[in-house]
């Protein structure tokens, strides 16, 4: 009987050490992963332009798209300075959401509420929030976000009800701009 007392504790020493393991595992894979959205979309930090992520006719690195809509994506990085994204609208639905890394959507806006065709939006730090009010004269007229982690993504989703809209919801999701802007007295 003494035997099984030693069988017994080694086996379930055995299982708390695997159960470990498996939920360290489970929990450090968004930090390990050297090929998550961010880093797949890390060379649209030095492009202007969105780059095409998805399309519906099956252009993508996305396990299951949507097969109405073409996606396009642009990472930024605020220890530049704050990111302007520019992006004019059409007659197809389309949708920006900021996703903050490592975290979920922080904002998000669609064609809706765009002024005079056009949304223009400022994605910016607290501090760097802070910085701009104190160094304006006037206020201003640009829609400000405020991030939640100085990296992030800027997903674009464009609807194409019909297969004769892919093409112009491809060209309208590759060109929304995403410009670094340096704040002024920055170098």
């Amino acid at each position: 009987m003494k035997g099984w007392g030693h069988i017994l504790l080694a086996t379930a020493c055995g299982l708390v050490l695997a159960g470990i393991v498996h939920v360290s595992a489970v929990l450090g894979i968004p930090w390990l992963s050297e090929q998550d959205a961010f880093s797949r979309l890390r060379g649209t930090l030095a492009a202007d332009q969105s780059e095409l992520v998805a399309t519906p006719d099956g252009g993508t690195w996305l396990p299951r798209p949507d097969p109405a809509a073409t996606l396009a994506a642009c990472a930024y990085n605020l220890n530049e300075g704050p990111l302007r994204v520019s992006a004019r609208t059409g007659p197809l639905f389309e949708a920006l959401a900021f996703h903050a890394r490592g975290g979920g959507i922080f904002f998000a806006i669609t064609d809706r509420a765009a002024v005079r065709g056009g949304l223009d939006l400022v994605v910016m730090t607290q501090s760097q929030l802070d910085e701009v009010q104190a160094n304006e004269d006037e206020p201003s007229r640009d829609v400000r976000i405020v991030a939640l982690r100085r990296e992030g993504l800027v997903i674009v989703r464009v609807v194409a009800p019909f297969p004769s809209q892919r093409e112009e919801a491809a060209a309208a999701a590759k060109s929304v701009s995403c410009i670094t802007e340096p704040l002024a007295g920055r170098r």
